[in-house]
């Protein structure tokens, strides 16, 4: 490629997220020379999550809580949202170990804390980091319900804190990270993956690319059609101003890009019918990572699950009320996750009401102030007031107020009653959030990418929402996270342990020795420049 300056390495990963740090850290502490380009500065959709962990079993956090679990009861709950996304074996590998996945975070410094939340809610306060973040409450039937959301202690939406520990572990364990680097095309030797083509920024337009970058990502999240406008510019830079770079990878390639949530057509040709969400990711999320492996014969699955959340708590009064459709009929159990609710909604074309009466409205509005933080306060706001239809003292007349029919269960609601209408619609005050579930193929023991016909493509492994993972299937809060650690660790091992192979002529850690690893400081000291 005219005008390239190679940089040679064991493992290149794409991506700099969560399952491209932990890939990092795995593959640099089993020996390998590793090198970490992102399209911006890292952090991706992880730092802008709420930092939520997915883990039982019997965790520190859930001890220091009180909680029993155990892998068992976590398994059995799981099977419920997992599906077919993975084998029977994968989960019950997920589940098994789901304590040292927390103990493999704390020791790379992400905090936790045993402080239980004790009603129901999408997101807890600054009070509580343990908590009830899928649907175990309404399976109980199935298995004994444990909380089981770790978020990471930190004020607010706390993936900050979480991504910016694991940044500084895989630095600390000698990961080079390249940030304003995009990857453009997977090289091929003989049927091998052995490296990258990518672009990269360097001199002035570094400083324009980062300042805009960062002030398109909250608009972005918030504003989607004005965060759109702000890339275009961002794009642009990259095509005037990118200078081209090779990577070769001795070893591998992990793809840890991220979802296509951001990437318009392709969730039009995939799941058309999600539309009117707001986009949960980055700019970054744009689907490359999965069109790399495509381009190279790699097969993609599951591109179709898409997770549209609708909540409705805090205020956790509000679960007492019934979800119906337009016809009256009645949707969902609200003790199930959000994400649930809106599978729900959106089956039912978008449309759903909210049947509540003074009681729980009243009783919502004092749990505002405890229950809430700021977004969320907004959303609670937003549902007693301008969303909330009032009606009288029968069911038909508010109905025919919000213009559906009258819903034939009222369960233990009395008259005077509302509508509050919480259909998936473009809102400021109440989006419905949106990511992607599906990504490339992997061989589940390895994290290498397959082909359509199932054999590896060597060279190549995926991790994160750039694979089929956990939580393909189905989402709940802090399950595409614990996905990301758990994907990105056995990919990163597995590549460096090609390495291992190749170089010292000795195999390398077992995955799950490398998954079992406490942190250390090996790892070499990198200075790649592109």
């Amino acid at each position: 490629m005219a005008g390239a300056r190679n940089v040679e390495v064991d493992v290149a990963v794409v991506g700099f997220g969560a399952a491209g740090a932990c890939a990092a850290i795995e593959a640099a502490r089993a020996g390998a020379d590793v090198l970490v380009i992102d399209r911006f500065d890292g952090g991706g959709a992880t730092a802008l999550s709420g930092g939520v962990v997915y883990a039982g079993g019997g965790t520190p956090c859930q001890r220091q809580a009180g909680v029993t679990d155990t892998p068992d009861a976590m398994r059995a709950y799981l099977e419920t949202e997992v599906g077919d996304a993975v084998s029977p074996a994968t989960l019950r590998r997920f589940c098994d170990q789901s304590t040292e996945l927390i103990a493999w975070l704390t020791a790379c410094g992400v905090p936790f804390q045993g402080s239980l939340c004790d009603y129901k809610t999408s997101y807890p306060t600054n009070r509580h980091y343990l908590y009830h973040s899928g649907s175990e409450l309404a399976s109980a039937h199935i298995a004994p319900p444990a909380p089981r959301g770790h978020r990471a202690h930190g004020p607010g939406t706390s993936g900050r804190v979480l991504f910016a520990r694991l940044a500084e572990t895989a630095r600390a364990v000698g990961v080079e990270v390249r940030g304003q680097t995009r990857a453009s095309r997977l090289v091929m030797e003989s049927g091998r993956v052995t490296g990258l083509e990518c672009r990269t920024l360097t001199g002035p337009p570094r400083l324009a690319h980062r300042l805009l970058s960062r002030l398109a990502s909250k608009p972005f999240l918030y504003a989607p059609k004005l965060g759109r406008a702000l890339h275009l510019l961002v794009s642009a830079i990259e095509r005037r101003c990118g200078k081209p770079c090779r990577i070769k990878a001795r070893s591998g390639v992990v793809i840890a890009a991220g979802g296509f949530i951001a990437n318009r057509p392709m969730l039009r040709d995939h799941a058309p019918e999600y539309r009117g969400g707001l986009p949960l990711g980055t700019a970054g999320d744009d689907g490359s990572g999965i069109r790399l492996g495509v381009e190279v014969g790699a097969a993609a699955d599951h591109l179709d699950r898409v997770s549209v959340w609708r909540f409705l708590s805090p205020p956790s009064a509000l679960l007492d009320g019934v979800l119906v459709d337009r016809h009256g009929n009645r949707l969902a159990d609200l003790a199930r996750y959000g994400a649930a609710i809106g599978q729900a909604v959106m089956a039912a074309g978008g449309r759903a009401w909210l049947l509540v009466d003074d009681r729980i409205v009243a009783e919502a509005r004092r749990q505002i102030r405890s229950q809430t933080l700021w977004f969320q306060r907004l959303q609670a706001w937003y549902l007693l007031g301008p969303a909330r239809i009032r009606g009288g003292r029968t069911l038909e007349q508010v109905a025919a107020r919000a213009g559906i029919a009258a819903p034939a269960d009222t369960g233990s609601l009395r008259p005077p009653y509302s509508l509050i209408d919480v259909s998936v619609r473009p809102r400021l005050a109440y989006p419905a959030p949106m990511l992607t579930l599906g990504g490339l193929r992997v061989d589940e023991d390895t994290g290498a990418v397959l082909r359509e016909d199932g054999a590896v493509i060597p060279g190549l492994y995926a991790a994160g929402r750039s694979a089929v993972g956990i939580c393909s299937h189905s989402y709940v809060s802090g399950l595409s996270l614990a996905d990301c650690v758990f994907s990105g660790r056995r990919a990163g091992a597995h590549a460096a342990r090609r390495q291992r192979v190749s170089i010292a002529g000795s195999p390398g850690p077992r995955s799950g020795a490398s998954a079992g690893a406490e942190p250390s400081d090996s790892g070499t000291q990198g200075g790649h420049q592109c």
